[in-house]
Formats: structure tokens, sequence, C-alpha cells
């Protein structure tokens, strides 16, 4: 099984509600921003740099990230692009 789907069954044995998989190519930046739910990011391919209540964390293949609601954060993508496994609370929340 390869790391996406084992991100993918790992996050529906949890039950959240939306799960999914999202790429971004080098240096796309996401502004500051919240979300209303929990949001968890699992990196599957490349890096992102999560920058959350003034500390940065460099993410790369096989990290999971959990965002809280409501918390203020950022993030750049790294040179080779990310991909990642999302699963969010609310849907479209992220």
């Amino acid at each position: 099984m390869e790391l996406s789907e084992r991100c993918i069954a790992e996050l529906e044995k949890e039950n959240w509600p939306h799960v999914y998989e999202w790429q971004d190519k080098p240096g796309t930046v996401y502004s500051e921003h919240s979300h209303q739910g929990k949001v968890v990011l699992f990196i599957t391919e490349g890096s992102i740099d999560f920058t959350i209540a003034g500390v940065t964390h460099h993410l790369k293949t096989g990290d999971r990230f959990d965002v809280p609601p409501q918390t203020p954060h950022s993030a750049i993508v790294g040179d080779e692009g990310v991909q990642f496994v999302v699963a969010e609370e609310i849907d479209g929340d992220s």
C-alpha cells in the first residue's frame, strides 16, 4: 500500500468526514488564514513550511500536521512542490 493510501486509511479510521488528496506547485503561497473546524494534513511527497503562532514547521514526506480550528497560519510550498492528504471536519474548510 502506498503512503497516500495508508494516510487515507488512517484518517478514515479516525472517522474524519471529508478526506481527499491535494497538490501544489513549488513556491505556492498561502497567506495567513484560519479554518472554522479541525484540519489535518499528511505530506505524501515534497515539502511545505507552515507558520503558526510565529513558529515555522518544515513538513516533508511522511509528516502529519494537525491545524487547530480558528488558529491563524500561513504556508509556503517547497522547491519540489507538495502532495498531501487532507482531512476536514467541515467540508470545504481548507
